[in-house]
C-alpha cells in the first residue's frame, strides 16, 4: 500500500487507496488472486463493520473484484468444476481487452454462481480479518479523519504500533 486518502478526486471518487506491487509480476497464483479479491472487498467490509451500513463508495472495487473472479474461472482454469476449459476469449487485447463468453447459457449461469460464491467467500475473509483487528481499523480511521491522507510508511507504523498495544 502506497497511499490512502479521503480527499475526493475529480473522477467522482470520494477517496482512494493506491497500491503498488512490490515486484513486477507476470504470473499470479490462485491464492494471490483470491487475496487480491479479499483486499478489493475490504473497503465495503470496513463500512459494514465500522458503520453498520454500506455506501456506493466500493463500486470500482466491486467491478475489479468481479473481473478478477470471472477471469479465474473462465480464462485461468482456476475452478475445480470447469478445470482447464477456456470459456472466455479476449479480443483487442492491446485496446482494453474486450471479453466474450464462449459457452452455453447453462454454463454461463454456473459461471455466474461460481463468481458470486468466490467473491462472497473473499468478502467474508476480509470482514473476519478486519473484525479481528478492529482496534487497528479504528486507529487508522482516526488518523485518516484527522490528516485526510496516510502514506504506506505511516500506515505500517500505526499497524505495528496498534499490534503492540493489543499484546
Amino acid at each position: 500500500m502506497q497511499k490512502i486518502t479521503i480527499i475526493p478526486r475529480t473522477s467522482g471518487a470520494l477517496g482512494y487507496t493506491m497500491q503498488v506491487e512490490e515486484d513486477e509480476k507476470y504470473l499470479m497464483t490462485q491464492r494471490e488472486i483470491e487475496n487480491k479479491i479479499a483486499t478489493l472487498t475490504g473497503g465495503r467490509a470496513a463500512e459494514e463493520i465500522a458503520c453498520g451500513e454500506i455506501t456506493t463508495g466500493a463500486s470500482n472495487d466491486i467491478e475489479q473484484a468481479t473481473k478478477l473472479a470471472r477471469a479465474m474461472i473462465t480464462r485461468y482454469g482456476m475452478s475445480e468444476e470447469f478445470g482447464m476449459v477456456a470459456m472466455e476469449t479476449v479480443s483487442n487485447e492491446y485496446l482494453g481487452g474486450d471479453t466474450s463468453l464462449i459457452c452455453s447459457p447453462d454454463t454461463q449461469k454456473e459461471v455466474d454462481k461460481k463468481v458470486v460464491e468466490l467473491i462472497k467467500r473473499q468478502h467474508e475473509k476480509a470482514k473476519r480479518i478486519l473484525s479481528e483487528n478492529r482496534r487497528k481499523l479504528d486507529e487508522l480511521a482516526r488518523f485518516l479523519y484527522e490528516k485526510e491522507t496516510i502514506t504506506g510508511d505511516e500506515f505500517m507504523k500505526i499497524l505495528l504500533r496498534a499490534g503492540d498495544e493489543q499484546q
